[in-house]
């Protein structure tokens, strides 16, 4: 692998100007001299046949895939670096991350490349943005007492960290709760709405909303553009976007969305290997660094800290960078495809759906959301008949799943109502990805049909 990769000088503006977003190479006419082969099913198969073949894989959501292309050009940064790492850290890996982080700003239509930064995953993310509110309450530029609104659905280091870096620096902590099953946005809107009113009645200032793109457990695509539409009109200080799942899964636009913060995991649905993420900041105020604030820094403070967000970023002690030098060969693999990236997520949310459909279609269930609120993930209702009646039993039917079925799928006890009558406690969240095949549904479907004829209840596996 060569190490000359073009450069920008991260330390001063970024690029010296507006980026210019690189060409997409077209699939046709036949005649375009930069027409690509179309992969073929059997290479697909090649490219992931180091998965399990005796395990029903659609559980892509929770650690995501990576291709070998991807895992043999990760090999070889890796081997650059232990050849001559002086040379690799004098001369290679600023540039090289710099030369990732300029082909994220065209996917996710951010303003320019000191808008982007690389780091290890969503939660490393919010750990910049929540230390970077808790400095605020500490310095007294916010108040004892204002608030954060997040999503009960929130992900759980989501939650935690938001109680432990808010809460701790003396502001409150509103949760929005979402309902679910949910068929209609408005319910959602209706829901937040609430909450920032909840603020209003209590007099407490919202400096920082944090809103889920996807939610994890159930999940949900929510209107993020609405809601952060709401967040500005009610005077939100900071909006910040957990896109865990959503680069790779359903559209992000970082104009049309309107956050401060936006961060998704590059592992998840767009083939890196684990573990890298990117988040954007917004630029404010005409500053040329491309942050909110000068104050936004990673929590790993090393030699780069004061260099800005995005060379801090890219230098925490010695550590493998490699995950976050593949996207360009991440983008040349993805253009294999018909439509590229844009084309994948397509035919994943199809193909979600309509195995979704077959499953509750043969369990007499239903789906926990509409269609048009999923991306490539979907909660499938589970037969009342297996038993589910606390997190605990979800866990441990789960782990029964995968030891006695072969299948690997979460699963989701939801809690019935006051009042409710036959309402569906268990649900099972699929995902559908490249790699997928229809026998593996079809695994998942006849295993929990013969739970259900063999009278199999949850109360019946040991704790």
């Amino acid at each position: 692998m060569s190490s000359a990769v073009t450069t920008d000088d991260d330390h001063h503006s970024a690029v010296n100007g507006v980026e210019k977003h690189p060409k997409k190479l077209k699939l046709t006419p036949a005649d375009n001299p930069h027409t690509l082969t179309l992969i073929t099913p059997s290479e697909i198969a090649a490219e992931f046949n180091h998965h399990d073949a005796a395990v029903a894989r659609i559980n892509n959501g929770s650690f995501g895939c990576c291709p070998e292309t991807i895992l043999a050009a990760q090999r070889r940064w890796q081997l650059l670096f232990l050849r001559q790492p002086d040379h690799f850290y004098f001369s290679v890996l600023q540039p090289s991350v710099a030369e990732s982080r300029r082909k994220i700003v065209p996917i996710i239509n951010a303003g320019d490349v000191g808008e982007v930064s690389l780091v290890d995953n969503a939660t490393t993310a919010t750990a910049v943005v929540l230390q970077y509110v808790s400095r605020a309450f500490n310095e007294g530029r916010f108040n004892a007492g204002d608030a954060a609104v997040m999503l009960h659905y929130a992900y759980g280091s989501v939650k935690k960290s938001v109680h432990a870096y808010v809460s701790r620096a003396g502001g409150h902590v509103i949760e929005v709760k979402l309902p679910f099953p949910v068929y209609d946005e408005g319910d959602i809107i209706a829901e937040f709405r609430n909450a920032l009113n909840e603020a209003k009645l209590e007099r407490r200032k919202v400096r920082l909303a944090v809103i889920d793109h996807i939610t994890s457990m159930p999940c949900v695509v929510l209107p993020v553009k609405e809601l952060v539409r709401i967040c500005r009109e009610e005077g939100v200080d900071q909006v910040f976007i957990d896109g865990a799942h959503a680069i790779g899964c359903t559209k992000v636009d970082m104009k049309e969305i309107g956050a401060d913060f936006y961060t998704s995991n590059l592992h998840k649905w767009f083939f890196c290997p684990p573990s890298v993420a990117f988040l954007y900041c917004r630029k404010k105020g005409g500053k040329e660094n491309g942050v909110v604030d000068d104050d936004v820094h990673h929590p790993v403070v090393s030699h780069e800290y004061g260099n800005g967000l995005p060379v801090e970023s890219a230098w925490i002690g010695t550590r493998d960078y490699s995950s976050q030098l593949v996207v360009p060969e991440v983008l040349k693999f993805v253009e294999r495809f018909e439509g590229g990236i844009e084309g994948i997520m397509k035919r994943n949310h199809e193909k979600v759906i309509e195995m979704g459909e077959m499953l509750v279609k043969a369990w007499g269930t239903h789906l926990g959301c509409s269609p048009e609120m999923c991306a490539s993930m979907v909660m499938v209702g589970l037969p009342n008949e297996l038993g589910i009646s606390s997190d605990k039993d979800a866990m441990k039917l789960r782990f029964h799943f995968r030891e006695k079925f072969g299948v690997e799928v979460p699963l989701y006890y939801r809690p019935p109502v006051d009042g409710e009558v036959g309402a569906l406690t268990g649900y099972a969240r699929i995902s559908h990805q490249v790699y997928n095949t229809v026998d593996e549904y079809y695994k998942f479907r006849d295993a929990v049909i013969k739970l259900v004829q063999d009278g199999f209840s949850c109360a019946q596996l040991p704790s």
